[in-house]
Formats: C-alpha cells, structure tokens, sequence
C-alpha cells in the first residue's frame, strides 16, 4: 500500500467528529480519509422511528462532513459486501470503526474484522459509545455486575477518557467513491404523517447535543434529583434522543457532570449516576444477551403472560385510552415527541405488564417501533426492571399505581392537560398533535369521551399480586 492509501472510517451509532476515537485515529495517521456509512441488515431491522431518526442524524453528519471539507459515501447492502467493494475501489489500506455491543452488531463486526484481516486490511476497532469497556468490569470474584448499586460502587471513582477535540482537518482523497443517495433509503416511510408532528421536537446532531448538555449543566443539573421525576417540568437532560446515535459521547456528559458535581451543584451526582445506569444496561446485554429477548431471570419462563398483541387492552394501551390518565399522556407524548418521560416509561410499562399482565416484549416491540431513543440495551433492561423479570434488587411484586403516582408527581395535572385533548374545553395543540401523529385508520377525535379504565388502579394491582402468588417458580 502506498503511503496516499485512504483509511475508510466506517460510521454507525457514532455520528459526530468531535471525541471520535476512530476518526481522529485515522486522521493522524497523515493518509486520506473516507467517511463511509452503510445501511445493512442491521439498519434494515429497526422499527419506524428509530430508522427515521437514523435518517435524520446520517444526513447531519453529512452536512456537517462537507462542512469540514470532507464528505459520508452512503452504502446499502450487505456491510462486509460493501466494504470490501470500497477497498477495491479507493485502494483503501485500513477500516477503522467504533465498537457495538449487541449481538446482531458483534456478529457482523466480528466477520468483517475476520475478512479484512485475511485480505491483509488493517481492521481496527475503536470505544467511543461507552465509557467502561464491559470486559473491564468485574466483581472482586471476578463476575459481571447484575445489580447496580455494587457497580455504581465500583466505576465512581475510575478515570474516564478525557473528550477529544474533532479533528482540525479530516484529509480528503484524491477522488471521492460513488455515493447512494439517503433520499432513495427512503428511511421514514413508516413514519407516514407523524413524522412532520414529531420533527420539531428532535434536537439534531452534534451542535445541537452539545448545546443541550450545556443548558443542563448550567440551568437543570442544580435541581435534578427534585425535578427528574416530574414530567411536566423541564427537568431532564434529554441527552438519550442524541447519546442513542452517537451524536455525543458519554465522555463529554461525565466530565461535564463531574465539573457541576465539584462546583456543588447538588443533582450532578445523580446525573452521573444515570450515565452509569446506561452503562450497566449495555453491561448486563454484553454478558448475557438473552435479556433482548427472554427474561433475563429465566425462572420467569413460566410465569402466564399474555402474549397475544392483538387484545384489544393491547390496543388501548398503544392508543393511550387506557382511561388511566398517567398512562395515557405518557403514551401520547411518546407519538407526538418520539420520546417519552422516564418517570412516564415506568407507568406504561408497569401497567402493561403488572395491571394487564401482558408479557414485556409487547412494550418492548412497541418502544422499538416509535421511540425516537431507542436503544437496545437500555430499552431491553428498562423493560425487564418493570416486568420484574430483570435485573432489580428490589422486589418483583412491586406495582406502581399510576393514580397515586400521578398525585405524587402531577399534581396539578399539567402533564396530563399537554396531552389528553378529550375533556377539555380549549385542549393545547401539544393534545392536538396526537391525532395528527397517530395512524388514519384508528379514526380517534379529540371530541371522543374520554374512556373508563379498562382495568381500575385496584383491581389491575390485586390481580397482579394474585398470579405472583400463584406463581409456579
């Protein structure tokens, strides 16, 4: 290879340039460097607002490429296939790429390594997504973590990589490779008509993030523990919708929060803390996989679920007419923003699991399907934590009341008002959007009745302690 062969940077959930191990890596080398994106089967896979969220934070990268003097090839096909048609055609000596951890990605990365080395292509690997590597974190009996707090314990004090700068200059080839074009992906047919509702609810890119860590530092951190569980505040980073594709690291959020933490804002502590939680979801997907798809305590195998997604409970609770108003407005929220609020998430998942004993992987299916956030490891074990089938100290006989739940952090119902237009005289445009975002054909009006729950607070809650009862594990 000649010293002008172009190392390919290969793209992902990693889409900025700033504290970019890979990119950097292959910047300093001196040789050309190819931005390259690819969407695979992998890609292919996810549900309709996740691939258009993707869609929208490909073409920023892009735009934010040509800014800097460079450019992103866009490939479609099979990723081994594509990458080494690149090689071929750039002369490419080297792929550089930012580690994944699910098992779909591990397998795929795992062949393209094997394929390049064999062809005698540098293949490198590089973090970026995490801040602990999952193999570096061990029990003193030299095990994985599987509750939190031990492993909150034992990452606290560990030196974290400081952020990288983006590169000053990312060296261009002499000419570029053919480029697909994002628009014939066709990436946000599913959405439909909710797209252009939840659009200007999405805060895109890397420029964008960075700002968003910054107004939390500076005007929410102080106040985090009070106001984090209060949905209808501005209280959260809101960094999920951007750390879920990479368009900041969680680097930057941790020494950001360890510097509000040393000016003593009181919540930074916390902050960190929730950095780490996602640590340890992408942690537990690493040593066992199966929490994405079977319970991760597999005694739970034989508790009865239902299964069945066509119920018409089912259907209530994915149109947010449960007539349980908690649930409701956090499903909503979740059509009209692709987000939803965490305290939100641990009502709708407790009463689709616990009040309507369905199995999790309904919710799971259905978060995969509209969150604008998803991600793997934190959806998987955030819906096992509710279910009781996953990795939670805390007793599984839990049930969360959405009613005294909604007293306790909604107490003047301000949530509720932003999101459910029926009953009120003058509804918000925030309730209105809702029919605007959700499918034609469930053919709801904000002129509807509001609905009676399906299953009361109390009866879903004694049922639910009734089968644990039963249970036969």
């Amino acid at each position: 290879m000649s010293s002008s062969s172009p190392i390919l940077v290969w793209f992902r959930r990693d889409l900025r340039l700033g504290d970019h191990p890979a990119l950097t890596a292959a910047c300093e080398s001196g040789r050309p460097v190819i931005p390259v994106f690819i969407f695979d089967t992998v890609a292919e896979r996810l549900g309709a607002a996740p691939k258009w969220r993707l869609g929208l934070g490909v073409s920023c990268l892009a735009e934010q490429l040509s800014s800097a003097g460079s450019a992103l090839v866009l490939r479609q096909g099979d990723a081994l296939d594509q990458i080494q048609a690149l090689v071929r055609e750039t002369g490419a000596c080297a792929v550089y790429w930012s580690r994944l951890y699910d098992p779909d990605s591990v397998e795929r990365d795992t062949k393209v390594k094997s394929a390049l080395k064999d062809a005698e292509i540098e293949a490198r690997s590089f973090g970026g997504h995490l801040m602990f590597e999952p193999w570096t974190v061990e029990t003193g009996a030299g095990s994985y973590y599987k509750v939190f707090s031990p492993m909150w314990k034992a990452v606290k004090s560990r030196d974290v990589d400081t952020p990288l700068s983006a590169p000053s200059r990312i060296p261009a080839p002499d000419a570029w490779p053919a480029s697909d074009n994002l628009g014939d992906w066709a990436l946000g047919a599913a959405m439909d008509r909710g797209a252009d509702v939840v659009r200007p609810h999405v805060r895109l890119g890397e420029a964008a993030a960075l700002n968003r860590l910054d107004h939390f530092i500076d005007d929410l951190v102080e106040r985090y523990d009070e106001t984090r569980d209060i949905p209808g505040v501005d209280g959260t980073s809101g960094l999920s919708e951007n750390l879920s594709l990479g368009e900041i690291s969680p680097h930057r959020c941790w020494h950001a929060g360890l510097r509000a933490r040393e000016e003593g804002k009181a919540g930074a502590e916390t902050f960190l803390k929730e950095l780490v939680w996602r640590e340890f979801a992408y942690h537990l997907m690493h040593h066992t996989p199966r929490i994405l798809t079977g319970n991760w305590r597999q005694e739970w195998d034989a508790f009865p679920w239902n299964e069945d997604a066509r119920l018409s409970e089912v259907w209530a609770w994915k149109k947010g007419r449960t007539g349980v108003q908690f649930v409701d407005a956090a499903m909503r929220e979740l059509y009209v923003t692709g987000r939803m609020h965490n305290r939100g998430r641990m009502i709708v998942a407790s009463y689709l699991t616990k009040h309507l004993m369905c199995h999790w992987k309904i919710g799971l299916d259905w978060f995969a399907d509209t969150l604008i956030d998803w991600d793997p490891a934190s959806n998987a074990m955030g819906w096992q934590w509710a279910a009781g089938s996953g990795p939670d100290a805390a007793p599984y006989f839990r049930v969360f009341n959405p009613v005294t739940q909604l007293d306790k952090f909604d107490r003047d119902r301000s949530y509720v008002r932003r999101w459910i237009a029926e009953g009120q005289g003058n509804p918000p445009d925030s309730a209105l959007s809702y029919f605007q975002a959700m499918p034609r054909h469930w053919a709801l009006s904000p002129d509807d009745a509001y609905p009676e729950p399906i299953v009361s607070a109390s009866d879903g809650r004694k049922a639910a302690l009734d089968a644990y009862e039963n249970r036969d594990f």
